[in-house]
């Protein structure tokens, strides 16, 4: 489920029987309405909140890479924000990265999860990736912080990892930049053991969001994973 909220939870707000939604809330039915920017932000101004402004990271994906997403239903797809919140994914990306929908909703970030959290599939799994999927990840907090200095929930996000991952607040204070960029990424997955995607980015410009695809060589070993994932992490998630 896009949005990440209970059936029972979406019924009290359609009955009026709840409190006022979160602006994160609201942000996430839109999305799984799949609105257009005028429809959400009639959507935020009727329950009470300011339309998202400028100046703030985008949590809100537009219909057409939801498609995209639906059209690439045989490939782990992700969305990401532009600080690395997981913001969409197809049944495939939750088999590959776990059932994301259950993570509460500020832990949903894969840059918060690799340095303080601990998920039930491990990407970038070998030391040296790992290393480098931390530099990376870093530099990309880096980057937004550049475009968006003013965001309170990136202000938070940085400060907490800075807190919380001694790892983390060494590399931050490197000062280094970067986005996220295609890879080839080992897979430690709970069922399938150890296996290698080619894992491609696709930067969404206006809003500075990020689509990650992973892949495997037609007839190779991987791609052999790949389908086994469809069929045990699907019946799993």
């Amino acid at each position: 489920m896009l949005a990440g909220l209970s059936v029972d939870y979406v019924v009290r707000l359609e009955q009026g029987r709840g409190p006022r939604p979160s602006s994160q809330v609201i942000a996430a039915l839109a999305q799984a309405l799949r609105l257009g920017d005028d429809d959400r932000d009639l959507l935020f101004r009727l329950a009470g909140h300011e339309p998202p402004q400028a100046g703030r990271i985008s949590m809100v994906v537009r219909p057409s890479v939801l498609r995209l997403l639906d059209r690439m239903a045989d490939l782990p797809v992700l969305v990401l924000s532009a600080k690395g919140d997981v913001l969409a994914w197809n049944p495939l990306g939750a088999a590959l990265q776990g059932d994301m929908s259950a993570w509460p909703r500020r832990r949903r970030n894969l840059i918060w999860q690799r340095f303080l959290g601990s998920s039930r599939c491990q990407i970038a799994a070998g030391p040296d990736e790992d290393d480098a999927a931390a530099r990376a990840s870093v530099g990309t907090l880096r980057a937004a912080q550049a475009r968006y200095p003013g965001d309170p929930d990136l202000i938070r996000l940085i400060a907490e990892l800075r807190r919380g991952s001694p790892r983390f607040d060494e590399l931050w204070r490197e000062g280094r930049s970067s986005p996220w960029r295609a890879a080839t990424k080992s897979v430690r997955h709970p069922s399938l053991g150890t296996f290698a995607l080619d894992c491609d980015t696709m930067l969404l410009p206006d809003g500075h969001q990020t689509v990650l695809v992973y892949s495997a060589e037609p007839g190779s070993p991987e791609a052999t994973m790949l389908d086994m994932l469809r069929v045990i992490g699907l019946q799993q998630v």
